[in-house]
């Protein structure tokens, strides 16, 4: 099985398997809330398929030494302390220059959220391994696979984009805490943020606890200045708020130099420059 085909089975059975998941605890999750409601087993096997489905290709293409080399990259910790402050200090940046130019442009601020920071601390320690189960699949697995044939940058926003498709259910989800809001804002955002993950993976030579510390940072830090439209009920409008139209602005005048610097990067594939 070639390059391609590995990854078009990749992204095919991740998102079947998530959905798939995700379905079912929208669908019997009233009535068996302890499986099937959001949080429980079956919603969380969907949030880990993207990392099952990447070690499970990774054992059958390559076997016991792939499947070391890709969890390997969890273990890089060893890099500049510049990088753990780029990593969790981001979507926080962010959020607070865009309340900073709603003042200036609205003449008041937004509101700003209530959760203490030393709990948005721990909270960021506690759920950075939870992030395994994504990034071994997205930064782990497909963006390696992606860049060698598209180049790093392009390749971001590709996975960028694919990866706010596998959230896409959790838009008509009722407590979900995305149900309602406008998924094309949110694409822009998540293709730009992935701009920056990808960024953030070749700086460190393919660090995952890095890009792991980064994910978990912008899950929860993103409610320093919350950006969702109160009454929301059409994900598929592009209507959202003076904050989300401002954060995804923001985010993405960091990541077009981010992309520039991306230029004829290369990324290792299963421990070795492909």
């Amino acid at each position: 099985m070639g390059g391609a085909s590995r990854l078009i089975a990749f992204f095919l059975l991740t998102f079947v398997l998530t959905w798939a998941a995700w379905l079912a605890s929208a669908t019997w999750g009233r009535g068996q809330p302890a499986l099937f409601g959001l949080g429980g087993p079956i919603f969380l096997l969907g949030v880990f398929a993207p990392a099952m489905v990447a070690l499970g290709l990774t054992a059958w293409h390559e076997g016991r030494p792939g499947v070391g080399s890709l969890l390997a990259r969890i273990g890089r910790w060893q890099v500049a302390a510049t990088w753990y402050a780029f990593a969790l200090a981001y979507l926080a940046t962010i959020k607070l220059t865009a309340a900073l130019l709603h003042r200036i442009v609205l003449g008041a601020w937004p509101v700003f959220g209530s959760t203490p920071w030393p709990l948005m601390v721990g909270a960021i320690a506690v759920s950075t391994w939870v992030q395994a189960g994504e990034e071994i699949g997205w930064r782990g697995y497909a963006l390696p696979r992606l860049a060698a044939g598209l180049g790093l940058g392009p390749a971001s926003i590709v996975l960028g984009t694919i990866w706010a498709l596998w959230h896409l259910p959790l838009f008509f989800m009722p407590g979900s805490g995305s149900d309602g809001q406008s998924f094309p804002i949110y694409l822009l955002h998540v293709a730009a943020l992935s701009v920056a993950i990808a960024w953030l993976y070749w700086r460190t030579d393919g660090s995952l606890l890095l890009v792991m510390v980064m994910h978990a940072s912008i899950n929860n830090t993103t409610g320093v200045v919350p950006a969702a439209m109160p009454g929301a009920s059409d994900p598929l409008t592009f209507s959202g708020s003076t904050m989300a139209l401002l954060t995804v602005a923001l985010s993405w005048l960091v990541a077009v130099p981010l992309l520039s610097q991306m230029r004829g990067a290369r990324l290792a594939i299963d421990g070795r420059d492909d």
